[in-house]
């Protein structure tokens, strides 16, 4: 591929000068309103309670929960919430930066760092001293270590396995974080529109994916929100394809998913081109995702359920006869991570309300053919909903 624009080009400008202040510290409180009433607690054979029962603390060991509440982005930590206090503990990497994310967010709480095991149980054994009933997240904690929880950070306390606490609340998201999403957006829409004039010089589908993973780098991107994909051909029949060796030729139906990452916020984009006319029955297949697609975004709304979407999505695809090719669900969440609540899914019972910020993305794949996906990030209002991804939507781009 032709060499990127040199840096300092109006494309290397960052999509995060100028993101407004995230401040989090009302997150504390709502969660401790949370605990208080009652979490959801997940019914494990021999563990107890089961339904919604009220805890003394919240302990979270997923790295993107932990963050959402206290703004600390480091690879290590757990938190531990109670009625009065905000514990994050990690390691003596993060002494200085620790302690000046949660200042920068306005979180009101304490970091102790602890670089043995032994010293991280001693500061959450002394946050939870004397309470009795202890929340651990069920998605996150493996087995092995709710028994060594139980056995040595907070023997003689009641551990319950809580689900759904900080996702719920992260599904609608601020001001701010969709303007952190929006940034990754423009990062991953300014990216394509330098990567797609070059296709015509016969690129491999992996140079292709490394270019976009630079250029959204580039602007601003602290990394790619996932791993790119680009498929090529018979390839693009792959939803989840892994782009390799092979070249991009004219004909050929070309699926590029991908994504960027500004200040912890991750965007989601499938575009699907061609370089010249596609083979048959590639420009078909196209107009019929092109409709679905768009009546997807349509339906769109707060209060409208996601299986509605879905529905309407997968109507129009199987009117054309390819309902079968239709592989997964319309959509899913998007935030901290790239798959959050709520999925748009016909086996969901979820309703989507303003500010939640979701995916449209049907596809239909033809094995041993090719295939077309078109995906859109966007935000739901109570009207509809806003694009945060905009890059056009057209087949030929050669």
């Amino acid at each position: 591929m032709a060499p990127a624009p040199a840096a300092g080009t109006a494309a290397s400008r960052s999509v995060a000068a100028d993101l407004p202040p995230l401040r989090l510290g009302g997150r504390a409180a709502s969660v401790r309103e949370i605990l208080a009433t009652g979490v959801e607690v997940v019914p494990v054979a021999g563990a107890g309670d089961s339904g919604t029962v009220p805890v003394d603390a919240l302990v979270l060991t997923n790295l993107a929960n932990g963050r959402w509440l206290s703004g600390f982005s480091g690879s290590a930590m757990v938190v531990v919430l109670t009625a009065d206090d905000l514990l994050v503990i990690t390691d003596g990497r993060y002494a200085t930066q620790a302690p000046a994310e949660l200042l920068a967010a306005g979180v009101d709480g304490r970091v102790v760092i602890a670089n043995r095991g032994s010293e991280q149980q001693e500061a959450a054994a002394g946050a939870v001293a004397g309470l009795g009933r202890i929340a651990l997240e069920a998605e996150h904690v493996s087995w092995s270590r709710r028994s060594r929880l139980a056995a040595e950070w907070f023997a003689g306390a009641e551990l319950v396995p809580s689900t759904g606490v900080i996702e719920g609340l992260r599904r609608r998201k601020s001001p701010e974080e969709v303007a952190r999403v929006a940034a990754a957006a423009t990062a991953a829409d300014d990216a394509l529109a330098e990567v797609l004039p070059r296709l015509d010089e016969r690129p491999t589908e992996g140079e292709v994916a490394a270019e976009l993973d630079y250029l959204m780098r580039r602007r601003g991107a602290s990394g790619s929100a996932f791993d790119t994909i680009v498929a090529a051909g018979e390839n693009s029949a792959l939803p989840h394809a892994r782009p390799g060796p092979r070249r991009i030729e004219p004909g050929d139906l070309v699926v590029i998913d991908f994504g960027a990452i500004v200040d912890g916020y991750r965007s989601d984009m499938t575009r699907t081109v061609c370089v010249g006319e596609p083979r048959t029955p590639g420009d078909r297949i196209y107009e019929v995702v092109r409709a679905s697609q768009q009546a997807g975004v349509e339906a769109v709304a707060g209060g409208v359920s996601c299986a509605e979407v879905d529905a309407v999505c997968r109507e129009i695809i199987s009117e054309a006869g390819w309902g079968e090719a239709f592989l997964h669900s319309t959509g899913h969440g998007v935030g901290l991570d790239i798959h959050e609540a709520p999925s748009l899914s016909g086996r969901s019972d979820e309703v989507l309300a303003a500010g939640e910020v979701v995916t449209v993305e049907p596809g239909v794949y033809l094995a041993g053919s090719g295939g077309v996906r078109i995906e859109d990030t966007v935000v739901v209002t109570d009207e509809g909903c806003r694009r945060l991804t905009c890059s056009p939507k057209t087949l030929i781009v050669a």
